[in-house]
């Protein structure tokens, strides 16, 4: 559960508009035009810098490592995630408030295609890069599961349950996410990951409340003779509803 909104291609088509485009961007748009060209564990942070014209201290400045450019946007898609998860009312149910949560992430990988199913592919040649995609994952698996056990304080098992329906909106998540990428970025990611996000609300999240019914109100029918004192009435009334 990664992302990046800045594309290869961004730093092309800045320039045929006449205008620069901005370092960060220009640096991830390099790496990977290498990336494609000499494969990933061919190129170099000076092989990078060198196609973008900046200097090695510019690269680390934006990226702590080589590996940091493939997943560029993933520390502000993290802070956006705990922003969101601690905006959250106190009454909103929280395995729906999870679920939303991760469809922060779906969105920025769906805002550039391209560049998703890019990375993806890159990913999966690479070894180095599958290990830390999977630290990202569990970073944001760790976030979820913060909110849920502080949601789920006090009740028993809570930290339990607070980690497996993590563990499950991530894995909801990434199934149908990894699905929209091996299509190519074909179809409706969105709608691919309600459907999955919709086995775990079932299966943990609160079921609704039936609205409130009245009780119809007891009818009591009492047979008397015709012309029976009032006080025998009402003694009868009193004897049938003594009975229930």
């Amino acid at each position: 559960m990664s992302s990046s909104s800045a594309a290869p291609g961004d730093g092309e088509k800045a320039r045929a508009a006449g205008a620069k485009p901005p370092m960060r961007d220009a640096l991830v748009a390099a790496a990977f035009r290498l990336f494609l060209e000499r494969g990933y564990e061919q190129t170099t942070v000076d092989d990078i810098v060198a196609l973008a014209g900046v200097g090695r201290r510019s690269f680390f400045r934006y990226f702590p490592s080589k590996e940091d450019v493939v997943f560029p946007d993933h520390e502000r898609c993290l802070a956006d995630m705990e922003a969101f998860l601690a905006a959250g009312e106190e009454d909103e149910e929280p395995v729906a408030r999870v679920c939303d949560a991760a469809r922060l992430v779906l969105r920025m990988y769906a805002e550039n295609p391209a560049f998703s199913v890019q990375r993806y592919r890159l990913t999966k040649r690479v070894p180095g890069l599958r290990a830390y995609e999977l630290s990202v994952v569990w970073r944001y698996e760790r976030a979820l599961a913060d909110y849920l056990r502080g949601r789920f304080a006090g009740r028993r098992d809570g930290t339990l349950r607070a980690d497996v329906i993590a563990a499950a909106v991530v894995a909801a998540h990434n199934n149908a996410l990894r699905s929209w990428l091996r299509s190519d970025g074909q179809g409706d990611a969105g709608a691919a990951v309600d459907h999955a996000l919709g086995y775990v609300q079932s299966a943990f999240g609160a079921a609704p409340v039936p609205p409130a019914t009245e009780a119809p109100d007891d009818v009591v029918v009492v047979v008397s003779r015709r012309g029976a004192p009032l006080w025998r009435v009402v003694q009868e009334i009193e004897t049938t509803l003594g009975r229930d």
